[in-house]
């Protein structure tokens, strides 16, 4: 493994976060910056933070609007969490699956169980996933590795024998690795692998993560996706906790990851997750939390992320309330889970009407199904997507990034979202989502790129008569 510099300069990060709310004409200067979609530095990142007059913060939120809309589109990407096992080796002070938490139910899904968890997953209509590991032995890159093709040989067929049920690209939620195991999950065929460094204030992470852990290691995670692409992972998803340490300080550090990865593999993160910390089983930490995120603070997250790193996907998750997801969301997310469990076998007790607090890593907040999501999607004329294209075709890493920064990918976004929504609409849709549905792909068909305006009609059509799995 390359020795890397350590890209956390703790003293410099605070004194770039104590700076003063930047005047009209600076903002001006900075959004003009954010608006040539090539990213902003800390220095400017630290600036927005302390926006508080409430024209500047709209005048960043339309910012934040219109740079996403400008790259992806109007479409929303969906994925389903799906956890293997909780059996920790780490102690972190915040989770529920820590080794010290005697309190909690163990168990990793047999065969037959997960077969049945991503059953019930393709019968909500998702189409990918991300599979979460404890951090223990249990789970070596071999055993993910033998998940992942176990997941993507489970089909579901419809009365006249069409497969209507697959799951086409799975990510992954695991523990750092070394280059060789990297090298084994790669073969696997995933997509993205997130590890979150969880909060990157030094002493912070000291405080919620014991050395004798394997979390403890501050550097190893921090360094675990520079070590990911020298495994040849080149989608990699990086996130912080927020609620552990100050949000701004965790912003300007996210983006700081973000141009170290840039800097040594030419492509930052496929991905950012901005998780608020939630309340978890037989864990009193959310009770004493002096940096809590307040709802103003998560959308000003959101909104200069999204201006910090154009192209990169923003995932918002179901720990947030509906109330909270459907406001923020048009801050510049790009990625949703939703119908979502975070237990093991939670998918399973859900269908039979049951749940296990005690299998649970946090609190969901939006406990909708999928298409109560999407039905509120609609109704805003966001167009739903499931989406995986781009990894089956090759367009990740540095490809990916060589159609997104001219603003090329918008061309494959918006009709690929079109056709995946459509599969769910013939396939899994009840008919007053059908109905919508169908309304606003005919009001949008004609705004796309003339160009493949006739190609996605055609490929509509197929869909129609029986096609399935399409797109450009």
């Amino acid at each position: 493994m390359t020795a890397y510099q350590d890209f956390i300069d703790d003293s410099y990060i605070e004194g770039l976060i104590r700076a003063k709310q930047p005047e009209p004409a600076e903002l001006k200067e900075i959004l003009a910056k954010a608006k040539l979609k090539r990213g902003l530095c800390p220095e400017d990142t630290a600036r927005l933070c302390n926006l508080q007059s409430p024209d500047l913060l709209n005048e960043l939120f339309e910012t934040a609007r219109s740079i996403k809309k400008d790259i992806y589109g109007n479409r929303i990407v969906f994925f389903a969490p799906l956890y293997v096992n909780n059996f920790c080796e780490n102690n972190c002070s915040y989770c529920a699956f820590r080794e010290s938490n005697t309190l909690v139910a163990r168990h990793s899904l047999s065969d037959c169980e997960l077969v049945e968890e991503v059953k019930l997953i393709q019968k909500q209509g998702h189409k990918r996933i991300i599979l979460v590991f404890g951090e223990s032995p249990l789970s070596p890159a071999q055993v993910i590795s033998e998940t992942v093709r176990k997941v993507y040989e489970i089909k579901t067929y419809n009365e006249v024998g069409t497969e209507i049920g697959s799951i086409r690209r799975i990510n992954i939620n695991a523990a750092p690795l070394d280059v060789e195991d990297y090298r084994i999950v790669k073969s696997a065929g995933i997509g993205t692998f997130q590890v979150f460094q969880e909060t990157y204030h030094k002493e912070t992470y000291k405080k919620v993560h014991p050395k004798n852990t394997r979390k403890g290691d501050y550097h190893r995670r921090l360094f675990s996706l520079h070590t990911a692409q020298e495994g040849g992972i080149d989608d990699v998803g990086i996130g912080a906790l927020f609620g552990l340490y100050d949000w701004r300080f965790e912003v300007v550090s996210l983006i700081c990851h973000a141009r170290s990865l840039e800097e040594h593999f030419g492509v930052g993160p496929h991905t950012i997750s901005f998780p608020r910390i939630e309340p978890a089983f037989n864990t009193a930490f959310v009770n004493h939390m002096p940096f809590k995120v307040s709802d103003d603070d998560f959308k000003k997250i959101i909104a200069i992320i999204r201006l910090a790193v154009p192209y990169t996907g923003l995932i918002l998750t179901c720990r947030e309330t509906a109330e909270v997801r459907n406001e923020v969301i048009k801050l510049g997310v790009s990625q949703i889970d939703a119908g979502s469990r975070i237990g093991i076998g939670g998918y399973t007790e859900a269908a039979k009407r049951q749940r296990s607090a005690d299998k649970e890593q946090f609190r969901l907040g939006d406990d909708r199904s999928l298409n109560e999501v999407i039905d509120g999607l609609l109704a805003e004329e966001y167009i739903p997507s499931f989406c995986t294209a781009c990894y089956r075709l090759g367009r990740t890493g540095e490809h990916f990034m060589e159609q997104a920064k001219p603003g090329f990918i918008k061309s494959f976004c918006e009709p690929n979202a079109m056709l995946t929504f459509y599969e769910y609409l013939l396939d899994y849709a009840p008919a007053e989502t059908v109905r919508k549905g169908e309304e606003l792909i005919n009001r949008l068909l004609p705004g796309l790129e003339e160009r493949i305006v006739e190609t996605t009609r055609q490929r509509l059509a197929e869909l129609k008569n029986g096609r399935r799995d399409l797109y450009l």
